[in-house]
């Protein structure tokens, strides 16, 4: 392998980057829409567009693991202090 390079190392930073830099944005992204799914409308025209329980569910689970992964970071910082 290349001395100057670490391959293993760049492998890592580049997988934690991207599930972070990437992947918890998009889960609170899917956790919003969750919450606020396609208007439809019912028989007689009128527009339903409330978040049911599965909705609810889907967004309380995306909401945790981002604040899980928010509270690893800060006490994965405040560990090396």
């Amino acid at each position: 392998m290349n001395s100057w390079i670490n391959l293993s190392a760049l492998w890592k930073i580049v997988v934690v980057g991207l599930l972070a830099g990437a992947g918890l944005p998009a889960l609170f992204a899917v956790g919003v829409r969750a919450l606020n799914p396609p208007a439809r409308t019912d028989g007689a025209g009128t527009p339903r567009g409330t978040a049911g329980a599965l909705g609810w569910a889907v967004a309380a689970v995306c909401f945790a693991v981002v604040l899980a992964a928010i509270g690893w970071g800060i006490s994965v910082i405040v560990a090396h202090r």
